[in-house]
């Protein structure tokens, strides 16, 4: 997926194992991902794939002060998406905090860890529950 306001971005889908840089798109006020080597094209991502940042992850309101998480790995991820006219594209983190993606600092490192899987009409696939936690029964 991609935000509501890169519709007049040319796009593409994100694969596996590629570096991806963090950029303002020329044109827009909305950052987002893009690769090294075609900067004007924004890589979207479908909901739970998974990015390992080089560093940190850094993020701002737009506002002088830039913060910065105690996480390297996160899960692309979708804010209300029922809203509209707004940005939903987020990067969800280990302890369940968000990120939108238009927030983040421009010039980080992600690397795509790993795609959802995704079945053949197009949905995504169910979560596999886990099994319960197998019992041992010890006798004397």
């Amino acid at each position: 997926m991609c935000d509501y306001s890169l519709h007049a971005v040319a796009t593409r889908p994100a694969q596996v194992g590629e570096t991806l840089i963090t950029t303002t798109f020329r044109g827009t006020s909305t950052r987002g991902f893009a690769s090294e080597r075609e900067p004007a094209v924004a890589v979207c991502m479908l909901p739970g794939t998974e990015l390992a940042f080089a560093e940190d992850v850094k993020y701002d309101n737009r506002w002088i002060w830039t913060r910065t998480t105690d996480w390297r790995v996160g899960k692309f991820n979708q804010i209300e998406p029922e809203v509209s006219d707004r940005h939903h594209d987020a990067i969800e983190f280990p302890d369940g905090s968000h990120v939108l993606v238009t927030q983040l600092c421009e010039g980080q490192r992600a690397t795509v860890l790993q795609l959802p899987v995704v079945q053949t009409d197009g949905e995504r696939a169910p979560k596999v529950k886990e099994a319960p936690p197998a019992t041992s029964i010890v006798t004397g």
